[in-house]
């Protein structure tokens, strides 16, 4: 039996599952939303559905497909229902949950719908426009506006407005709340000035009163999204749960517990978001800062950090470390003692605290399969991004080096160590297998491995400020420390080193 409205009521599901009531299935269309995948299932349109069970929102997705890859199918033969199975941990305990969402009313294809998407332009009803059209997305390209669609998407959400504007006759009521979540820094103030410049390119500034519409009535909000969204699981995960819940779906998203959409905004956009009153995983503020940087240092940080550690120790995945008590305290150290208190923006010892207890909850998820391998590409400008900054707040309060980033330092540089290049390629060997290094400066790692080696290499990759923007040598204590944790790795192996680490037991 295949998951659609007609079969709702015949469902038996021998495992708890949420679904819809009768009257969500004819809640009006309030959200316009750009890109069908499963981080937009899992995490907006997860919180939309949330509310209208709980009568809050009381509003529906129109889902707009912006390329003609694949097709909208399994989303109209289901009605537009899927399932969102959310597995994993949370104030440690274990949480399991199979709703069936009834966000989404339809889908639609740009390429074949684009009339009836400008019609939605004119329906007062729609409020709110949701887009992740990845990071290539919000770049400014050569488009034509009146192309049936626009090649981009700043292309296509400015004929939007433009047909908005019209159809109200420049009201200035009726703009928009218009909510990006692609992975980039300050999305929606980049995503305005994109469409404003793409209104300028196509002359629609004569219209001084359309400019100023498009520039007043409208709010972008810049944005963080933070959930680990799989999608659908492998065959054999697919076919046990189609058995539990009693039903087949080939929308069926796995999702982990932890979600967070932080959204900058003022009182307005809290009015029209009204979804976020249901889950505190929605974080309306006129300053998301410093949500980016507990994500960006904490989770992303001990991340980066960690992988060459795991890597060498022959720990393939994120949950295999966090079952390995060494390994565990390491993370957990190196996180809480070393980058918590060095965040380089004010956050008080309780938020990070709280923010670190709930990474440690996702890294053991036993649902998530996070290959550390997959973490350690572009391994340098990570280290550069995310942990430099933290590295020289921590030097602003302590006077000797922190040895747990140390030591995940000299790991990194124990992986980077290239030993065979194919075809522009450069790898690895670690036990006599060959592993990719892919980064960017894995040239240069190639070329200063053959020509140094210990201390002498440390000083080298440590001083080179086009790698990290200041010489890290002049850090008080820190290239000693990375120099005794190498020697120490290559001496010993890098899992005694792990177990002798100086570092708090923690409990599962």
């Amino acid at each position: 039996m295949i998951l659609n409205r007609e079969n709702l009521g015949k469902i038996e599901a021998s495992v708890a599952l949420q679904k819809p009531e009768p009257e969500m299935l004819h809640l009006p269309e309030k959200v316009l939303q750009f890109g069908t995948g499963v981080l937009l299932r899992g995490l907006p349109d997860y919180f939309i559905d949330k509310a209208n069970r709980n009568g809050i929102f009381n509003g529906r997705v129109v889902v707009v497909k912006s390329t003609d890859k694949g097709g909208t199918s399994e989303f109209d033969d289901q009605d537009g229902l899927y399932t969102i199975c959310v597995r994993g941990i949370e104030d440690g305990q274990k949480v399991e949950e199979n709703i069936i969402s009834a966000a989404i009313s339809r889908v639609l294809t740009a390429s074949k719908d684009w009339a009836e998407i400008l019609k939605l332009a004119a329906n007062p009803a729609i409020e709110i426009v949701i887009s992740n059209t990845t990071e290539v997305g919000i770049q400014l390209t050569e488009d034509n506006i009146l192309l049936e669609p626009p090649v981009s998407f700043p292309g296509k959400l400015l004929a939007v407005l433009l047909a908005r504007f019209r159809a109200f006759d420049g009201d200035k009521t009726k703009g928009l709340i218009i909510v990006p979540t692609e992975l980039i820094p300050d999305n929606g103030t980049k995503l305005k000035n994109i469409v404003k410049e793409q209104a300028t390119r196509h002359h629609l500034d004569v219209d001084a009163e359309f400019m100023q519409w498009l520039e007043e009535s409208n709010i972008f909000c810049n944005t963080l999204v933070d959930r680990i969204v799989p999608g659908k699981p492998d065959a054999q995960t697919l076919a046990r749960l189609e058995q539990e819940l009693g039903y087949h779906d080939e929308l069926l998203t796995m999702s982990e517990v932890y979600r967070l959409w932080a959204i900058e905004g003022d009182e307005q956009v809290k009015q029209a978001l009204s979804f976020a009153e249901v889950d505190n995983g929605v974080v309306i503020t006129p300053d998301i800062n410093i949500h980016r940087e507990l994500k960006l240092r904490l989770l992303n940080g001990t991340h980066t950090l960690s992988c060459g550690v795991a890597v060498l120790a022959g720990i393939k995945t994120v949950k295999e470390a966090m079952d390995n008590p060494d390994m565990a305290n390491f993370i957990s150290a190196l996180m809480q003692d070393d980058i918590a208190p060095a965040i380089p923006y004010p956050v008080a010892p309780e938020a990070s605290a709280d923010f670190a207890r709930k990474v440690l909850d996702r890294f053991r998820n036993p649902h998530i399969e996070h290959q550390w391998l997959s973490i350690t590409m572009n391994y340098t400008a990570k280290l550069k991004m995310r942990v430099i900054p933290v590295l020289s707040r921590y030097y602003e309060t302590a006077s000797q080096a922190p040895e747990n980033i140390a030591f995940g330092f000299a790991a990194y540089l124990l992986f980077m160590r290239a030993t065979e290049t194919q075809n522009g390629k450069y790898f690895g060997t670690l036990n006599g297998e060959q592993y990719p290094i892919n980064d960017e400066s894995a040239a240069y790692f190639y070329q200063v491995w053959q020509q140094q080696e210990g201390d002498e290499l440390v000083d080298a990759v440590l001083r080179n400020q086009e790698l990290w923007g200041i010489d890290l040598t002049a850090l008080p204590g820190f290239a000693a420390a990375v120099k005794k944790q190498m020697n120490s790795i290559q001496t010993l192996g890098i899992s005694a080193v792990i177990k002798n680490l100086d570092v708090k037991q923690v409990s599962a």
